[in-house]
């Protein structure tokens, strides 16, 4: 039968089950990518496990969240994971070379291959016409090690895409159209692999954007082919020779169908705080702004600070704006220089920021309370800027460099009148920069056994964690809505991520964004606890933080109408259990103290059936989606004490 490009890449991959829709399956990883607000715990893991160098293709160690140092501790880590880079056989990304997701594009991005990535917004690789899919850091490791990647067969959504994007329109407003009709959770379950003639105009950048941003509508991954739009970039980034052709079937069919005429989309925009609130610019044109950020790994590309460039070229920006500029790359940085267009941002008055993530993941760049702040990343979850009460927006970079200019949220298709401009359409080169020296590559194996790990003080080892008992009584100690966080579970920002390697420091931020006593009320609960959610808990960032942090305060169990992906595959490796509820009306009879008894938690897990608790009285029927291997995980108490037991 005629197959999609994700169906192709899936078989190319298979090496456990078979492609039966909502069954599991093992996927042979060709390569990962790791991150230092993740990477740390991933090191430790390897470290765990005795690994002498790892079995992957090609894996990457990037420095790029925590790029702060107003103490030793994230240079101290930086050092640990350099270290760990040269002992497992990985290479190694310096701090300011750039944001993960653009630079492993530019330097190992490979049509045809899988990725995963301690990072959920590794899908942005599925640009290139790859499989590549964000997991929890233990995920990872195991994939380092050699093992497959266990997933649940998605299903495939087909979005046609026609037409032609008007001006002052780009690829950030097609995924925001998307999440303006689905929501942050109309992926789960699912690959989203986008087809039709409107590919034409987008080059692999604008796919990047659309591919990045299916993280927050919960998609597994987001694929595109690899065709001529692919050649072009790698012949760009000097590896033309790496191209190689992955392009649907004449006839392939989808799971499921999407159409977008790309004519008819206008600029959107993501209210605060979720990235599924979107409306059109328009409708909220005269808000006040205080900030403009550009760069993210939403809007990487040099197109996407050439066109803000060009905007605010001869202008100064508006008095009451800060203009924040974050190259995400070195090699952006180089062809913003070259092209002119550094010069632009300057005379504007922007401020030029390292190459990294920076204010995206909270470190540094918070905006002023009670203003309004716009910019061109992924996400705008309560808090996430590192301002408590913040007002975050989601945009393109030409509604950015709009407000820039008006001092307000302005449609920029208005600025044609305001301001007498013509849609700008940058002239990129032909050979964009190549920097090469700030990726360090493995060291012969020889040499990396005589490395030893570079530990500071701030590194502790993984906690040990038991398995989990068969019968459980315990308090709810939270009772929490729909679409919870990673980032109101464990926050990110520089206050919280320099603790990321040392376990018991971090915990003192677990929930806290949502209960500020839950770490003191947690230490204090005999016994264990667990907490209950409403749909998609745990949607967001992959950092298995918002998971190991609230085990070690004693979490037991979460019991949720529904799970996001990454949370869920995250909650069964370290050991706590996943419970959904049979029927969702459950959750509003339940309170804060309720206690909850789960009676033969061992057979009801291995036999598949319903488990039913006893909650203040009441009997709530509960059910599972963990296949018999995360089954014998969970009930050893994670990954990494099954696999210990296997040996």
């Amino acid at each position: 039968m005629p197959r999609n490009v994700a169906q192709k890449l899936l078989a190319d991959h298979l090496v456990e089950g078979t492609l039966d829709p909502g069954s599991e399956i093992g996927l042979r990883v060709d390569q990962t990518l790791t991150q230092d607000a993740t990477g740390t715990m991933v090191m430790l893991e390897l470290e765990a496990m005795g690994l002498d160098r790892i079995r992957t293709e090609l894996s990457v160690q990037y420095v790029d969240h925590n790029l702060l140092q107003t103490d030793e501790k994230n240079p101290d880590d930086h050092l640990f994971l350099q270290s760990a880079a040269e002992r497992f056989g990985l290479w190694y990304s310096k701090a300011g070379n750039g944001v993960s997701h653009p630079v492993h594009q530019a330097h190992f991005g490979r049509p045809g291959a899988l990725l995963i990535g301690s990072d959920s917004h590794t899908c942005a690789a599925g640009a290139l016409g790859m499989l590549a899919i964000g997991v929890g850091g233990l995920e990872v490791a195991m994939a380092m090690a050699g093992q497959p990647l266990y997933v649940t067969v998605p299903q495939v959504w087909g979005v046609e895409l026609t037409g032609t994007l008007p001006d002052w329109v780009s690829a950030k407003d097609v995924v925001l159209e998307m999440l303006r009709r689905h929501g942050v959770s109309g992926g789960v379950g699912r690959i989203i692999e986008y087809h039709g003639e409107g590919l034409a105009q987008l080059d692999a950048m604008d796919r990047h954007v659309i591919a990045n941003m299916g993280a927050e509508l919960g998609a597994t991954a987001t694929v595109f082919p690899a065709d001529d739009a692919a050649r072009s970039y790698l012949e760009a980034v000097g590896r033309g020779d790496e191209f190689e052709r992955w392009e649907a079937d004449e006839g392939a069919t989808y799971d499921l169908t999407e159409h977008i005429d790309l004519s008819q989309l206008e600029p959107l925009i993501a209210r605060p705080s979720s990235p599924g609130n979107v409306v059109p610019v328009a409708e909220v044109a005269g808000e006040s702004v205080s900030q403009v950020v550009v760069g993210s790994s939403a809007n990487p590309g040099l197109r996407d600070f050439a066109v803000v460039a060009e905007i605010l070229d001869g202008h100064q920006a508006d008095p009451g704006v800060s203009v924040d500029i974050n190259p995400t790359s070195r090699e952006v940085l180089a062809d913003l220089i070259s092209g002119g267009w550094l010069g632009s941002l300057v005379g504007s008055g922007a401020r030029i920021h390292q190459s990294g993530c920076m204010g995206c993941i909270g470190m540094g760049q918070a905006p002023a309370s009670g203003r309004n702040s716009l910019r061109t990343m992924p996400r705008n979850f309560p808090g996430r800027s590192g301002t408590e009460e913040d007002a975050v927006w989601l945009c393109s970079p030409e509604t950015a460099a709009a407000a820039a200019l008006t001092g307000q949220i302005t449609d920029p298709r208005t600025l044609e009148q305001s301001h007498d401009m013509t849609y700008p359409r940058p002239t990129l080169p032909e050979q964009y920069a190549q920097i090469h020296d700030m990726l360090i590559p493995p060291l012969p194996a020889e040499e990396a056994q005589a490395v030893e790990l570079v530990k500071g003080p701030n590194i502790s080892s993984l906690p040990d964690f038991e398995p989990v008992e068969d019968r459980l009584a315990v308090p709810a100690l939270l009772v929490m809505g729909d679409d919870v966080s990673t980032d109101e579970i464990l926050p990110a920002g520089s206050q919280v991520l320099p603790f990321r390697s040392n376990i018991p420091r971090i915990s003192d931020f677990a929930f806290t964004r949502i209960d500020q006593d839950y770490p003191t009320r947690a230490r204090e609960t005999e016994g264990g606890h667990v907490v209950v959610a409403g749909k998609n808990y745990g949607q967001g960032s992959s950092r298995e933080h918002a998971v190991i942090a609230p085990r070690h305060l004693g979490l037991k169990a979460v019991i949720a109408v529904s799970f996001a992906r990454i949370h869920w595959q995250n909650l069964a490796n370290f050991g706590i259990v996943p419970l959904e509820f049979e029927d969702p009306a459950d959750l509003a009879q339940i309170s804060v103290g309720d206690e909850v008894v789960l009676e033969g938690v061992h057979e009801a897990l291995r036999s598949g059936g319903t488990l039913v608790a006893s909650i203040a009285g009441r009997s709530v029927s509960l059910t599972h989606r963990l296949s018999d291997r995360q089954v014998d995980m969970v009930l050893a108490g994670g990954r990494i004490p099954l696999t210990a037991q296997q040996v």
